[in-house]
């Protein structure tokens, strides 16, 4: 192994490591921050020019990343989330019928609005209205938590990794949307399933104290940011036939938001998470570097295939690194692998695997560990053994599930 391979390798090793770790011990570093070091060790180290660590980034990602983002910060901040929230729930008759509106409507929401913004906003009002009801929260916050990810699995706008794949396969918004909805309908039911079962001595007959604090000047503030939303998402399935890429799309949905808009720009930039946006930049710059070094030229030169052996060993793979690196920087990984492939049913398994793994553990997702933390903070105290005992059964069927659809796709297309 050349110099040059031992560098780039020890990079790569130290910033997954601190990816995978949210940083370490002995420096102040997190996910984002270990991702920028990397990538500036690098270009430092000679690994990659400056100039091929630039083109190296898929700016129509962070393109269509950054339109999402001003996008739901101005539904944010009309006060979208907050009434779509206490909607849903003022129209539970009871508890049962509580648990099924948050899991549809947070995987449906999950599905066009990304579902870390969705549970951020969603939580609180679930614990509020438990906490009325004298229900125990904890029900209702794992169904939001499964099915935000599950319902995120449907768009190519439900999660960054959708997004990254969305961008690479060139699958068009309608045709994954049509692929992925059956499953992400059948996860859903799934998880309402589980959840009754593992809270079977659970009163799911208990009437719901309703919410009454709905007003019509909520829904005026957010009339013009909800137009250009649907706008946005009309404009996803029709792009093909306007010829209008999605990033483009997502850009002009922001600069609408901008141009009509009642809040100024500066308040709408602070609900951006430009580090975010950074570390996707610097994650591109990683695996570019690792592959023109040529230290992963063995993974990178694998074979797959449409075999269902492919699918499955593939959705193992995404569903164990996804734990161990996280979603976002597992996907990036195997981008150089997925594009030599060039497998509409490749692509579909990497989103199926890596989203539903999200599910599996407490740090598998960041919706996961916003919904958590927020729990945490109103006294609400999810144990390990109350999220891994529904999340594992969740995660086993829904993935079941996953690979017979993507079984039937096979044979369909076959």
């Amino acid at each position: 192994m050349a110099s040059s391979q031992i560098i780039a390798l020890l990079i790569f090793v130290f910033t997954y490591l601190g990816i995978a770790l949210n940083g370490f011990p002995f420096v102040k570093l997190n996910r984002k921050t270990a991702s920028f070091v990397g990538a500036v060790l690098m270009v430092i180290c000679s690994v990659v020019s400056p100039q091929q660590a630039l083109q190296s980034i898929d700016f129509n990602t962070i393109a269509l990343l950054l339109g999402m983002m001003v996008i739901i910060a101005v539904l944010k901040l009309d006060g979208f989330f907050s009434f779509i929230s206490r909607l849903t729930v003022s129209k539970a008759a009871n508890a049962s019928a509580l648990l099924s509106l948050i899991v549809f409507i947070t995987g449906f929401a999950s599905a066009f609005l990304v579902n870390d913004a969705v549970v951020l906003l969603f939580t609180p009002v679930i614990i509020s209205i438990c906490k009325k009801s004298s229900l125990s929260p904890v029900p209702f916050l794992l169904g939001e938590i499964f099915s935000a990810n599950a319902g995120s699995l449907m768009s190519i706008t439900g999660n960054p990794q959708n997004m990254i794949i969305g961008i690479n396969s060139a699958i068009p918004y309608g045709e994954f949307m049509l692929f992925m909805l059956p499953v992400a309908l059948v996860s859903m039911l799934i998880i309402i399933w589980v959840i009754k079962k593992v809270y079977k001595n659970f009163d799911f007959k208990k009437p719901v104290d309703k919410q009454k604090e709905l007003k019509s000047a909520a829904a005026k503030s957010m009339r013009i940011s909800l137009t250009i939303f649907l706008l946005v998402i009309t404009g996803f399935f029709i792009g093909k036939i306007i010829a209008l890429p999605i990033p483009l799309i997502a850009l002009g949905g922001a600069g609408l938001m901008f141009v009509f808009s009642k809040h100024k720009g500066e308040d709408i930039f602070k609900e951006v998470d430009f580090s975010l946006l950074l570390f996707f930049a610097c994650l591109f710059v990683l695996v570019d570097a690792v592959k023109q070094s040529g230290v992963f030229n063995f993974v990178f030169t694998l074979s797959l295939s449409e075999s269902m052996t492919s699918v499955c060993l593939l959705f193992l793979v995404s569903i164990v690194l996804s734990q161990l690196l996280s979603n976002v920087p597992y996907t990036v990984f195997m981008l150089p692998l997925m594009n030599a492939a060039n497998s509409k049913i490749l692509w579909l398994t990497l989103a199926a695997g890596s989203t539903l793994a999200g599910n599996l553990t407490a740090i598998g997702a960041m919706a996961n560990l916003i919904v958590l933390e927020q729990a945490e903070s109103a006294g609400v105290k999810i144990t390990a053994k109350e999220f891994s005992l529904p999340a594992v059964i969740i995660t086993l069927l829904t993935s079941a599930a996953a690979i017979l659809f993507l079984q039937i796709i096979t044979l369909i297309q076959g």
